[in-house]
């Protein structure tokens, strides 16, 4: 949270020149509390762990936050029952009229088909426009983020070598932004995915920053210039054992998988994952709900 002081001190001023993040008195006083609207499109398998893995992040913050959770009507879970979906989770048609702080799009299982060829792309299409004009922030997570920065910006997705699987180390570009305040200049995040983007043509976009890459595993987190739209490539949001149950699932079928790259302890998938990334996660969604949703947002959403 902010500290309120007057504009007329001069640490006023240097601090803001640090960016860190200062509030008038004004200000202060004339800002009103609410719950956040968060909205949640969820696009993952099981959707039940994918819904707790993020409400602990975002539970895990002084912020009131109000969750609606999404689903697609083109596309019905075969790994979520029915009644969970009917009981929990709402369509478009029935919030595409509000208006939400923030907004999380998920990842998918679908990065190896062309966008046009997944089945809910229309819809995806649609929600993604509404997300321009309702939403606050939009943070889209591994195949949300190349979804996202391909509706928005034409940027591609290609096909890499090698699933890119593991957890891997990424550097901090720029130190001054509030999204990764309270960083280390070098952080973890979990990778599962067998497609990437490519930094070039992320570089074409005047309206685009990359804030953090890996050498190994590629760009990982990018936003736009006014934080509406952040895009990150890793799961961050992963459990100890999620790259582990990935893993043995796809082995005990006879899948042709390597071992998550730097996750069992001494690389032996007979020792239990080391988990390295939390601390990150949780700053990383506390960054969000703070700096780009709940100081942007407007008290009276319409």
């Amino acid at each position: 949270m902010p500290i309120v002081i007057p504009k007329k001190l001069p640490a006023y001023k240097t601090l803001i020149g640090e960016n860190i993040f200062v509030m008038n008195s004004a200000k202060a006083f004339h800002q009103n509390i609410r719950p956040l609207k968060i909205l949640i499109l969820n696009l993952m398998p099981n959707k039940i762990i994918t819904e707790t893995q993020l409400f602990r992040l975002l539970g895990n913050t002084p912020l009131q936050v109000e969750i609606t959770l999404l689903k697609t009507t083109t596309y019905t879970s075969k790994n979520t029952s029915a009644d969970h979906l009917l009981s929990f989770y709402k369509t478009f048609d029935e919030i595409k009229d509000c208006s939400f702080d923030g907004f999380i799009i998920t990842g998918a299982p679908v990065e190896k088909l062309e966008f046009e060829d997944v089945e809910y792309w229309k819809e995806l299409e649609k929600i993604m426009e509404f997300s321009k004009l309702k939403v606050t922030s939009t943070m889209h997570i591994c195949w949300g983020s190349q979804a996202g920065l391909y509706y928005h910006y034409g940027i591609p997705k290609y096909l890499t070598e090698n699933k890119v699987f593991g957890i891997f180390e990424h550097k901090i570009l720029n130190s001054k932004t509030k999204l990764t305040r309270g960083f280390d200049d070098e952080f973890l995040v979990p990778h599962s995915r067998h497609t990437t983007v490519k930094r070039e043509d992320i570089e074409k976009i005047l309206d685009l920053e990359i804030l953090a890459e890996s050498e190994e595993s590629g760009v990982c987190l990018i936003a736009t210039e006014d934080r509406k739209q952040i895009f990150i490539s890793g799961h961050l949001e992963y459990d100890k054992n999620s790259l582990k149950e990935e893993y043995f699932r796809d082995y005990n079928k006879g899948i042709d998988i390597d071992l998550p790259k730097n996750y069992f302890k001494n690389n032996d998938s007979k020792n239990e994952p080391i988990v390295t990334w939390r601390a990150h996660a949780h700053l990383l969604f506390s960054n969000w709900l703070n700096y780009c949703v709940y100081q942007e947002t407007p008290f009276i959403l319409k």
